[in-house]
């Protein structure tokens, strides 16, 4: 079995995680930038933070066999915070990376008018790149959230065949799915999805432009819960390569589309990257 978890915050996983998500099946992944927890108190903690997202992150993954890439933006939490602002500047700079290979996570936490701004002008900045969108869908609010965003999406112009309308639920993934956007869905251990939901959720709206990710973080999370909804599939009467297709091919396919993905095979990679480890212990 192999699996790409297209939506997962290994910034805040340790490196056991990468160990034991490599021996579940998971061979590649995508990083989208999101909040550090606390505020940050400016754009110079933005810098280091994607730094980390396009250089340590990918090597840290490579050691166990893993591809690593990123979406990069300012995310919605932080939207609303001044001191973060200026990072608008600087994401072009970013978003020209190879590793890089959507904007995101771009959206709405609290639905306020900065947010509206800033989620319009990255969406712009997604056309620009000629990238993909990912688009984090509030928790409180959802329904209200999801049809905000999606007439948000449309004013853009950007092609929504080219966005991932993310964190989506049984009461939302039907106008997702009528909006023509790729339909995202968080499996956590107590909130957003669990492995039976989305196996009823692809029972009745189909396998196409569906993408399954852990989304795991800070919080209470499972980064393992990708091989547990492929499992389910299987419990289900699904195929191997039903599984195939919503676990690898459709991510595949997404994120294809920003002409950076590479999945080729180049082993644990280095030994060091700028003249640091993952070795404890004498080893």
């Amino acid at each position: 079995m192999r699996i790409f978890d297209p939506h997962i915050h290994m910034t805040s996983r340790t490196t056991d995680d990468y160990e034991k998500m490599a021996a579940a099946g998971v061979k590649a992944v995508v990083e989208p930038a999101f909040w550090l927890g606390q505020p940050r108190t400016g754009p110079g903690s933005f810098t280091d933070y994607f730094d980390s997202l396009v250089g340590w992150e990918p090597f840290r993954a490579a050691q166990f066999g893993v591809k690593h890439h990123a979406t990069i933006a300012l995310n919605p939490k932080e939207a609303n915070d001044p001191r973060c602002r200026p990072v608008l500047d600087l994401l072009p700079r970013y978003l020209a990376k190879d590793g890089v290979v959507a904007v995101g996570e771009v959206g709405y936490d609290s639905m306020t008018p900065e947010e509206d701004e800033v989620f319009a002008a990255q969406l712009a900045l997604a056309i620009d790149h000629d990238l993909p969108a990912m688009v984090h869908t509030p928790h409180r609010e959802k329904a209200r959230g999801v049809e905000r965003s999606i007439d948000v999406i449309a004013e853009s112009g950007i092609d929504p065949g080219r966005v991932v309308l993310d964190h989506l639920n049984e009461v939302t993934v039907a106008r997702a799915k009528d909006a023509g956007l790729w339909m995202g869905f968080s499996i956590y251990p107590d909130t957003k999805m669990s492995p039976p939901r989305m196996v009823k959720i692809m029972r009745e709206y189909g396998l196409e432009r569906v993408l399954v990710n852990s989304a795991a973080d800070w919080g209470r999370s499972d980064p393992l819960l990708t091989r547990t909804t492929a499992d389910a599939m299987l419990a289900d009467g699904y195929t191997e390569d039903d599984v195939d297709l919503v676990l690898w091919r459709n991510p595949v396919e997404f994120y294809s589309q920003s002409g950076r993905l590479d999945l080729s095979d180049t082993g644990t990679g280095d030994a060091t990257f700028a003249g640091n480890s993952i070795l404890r212990g004498g080893s």
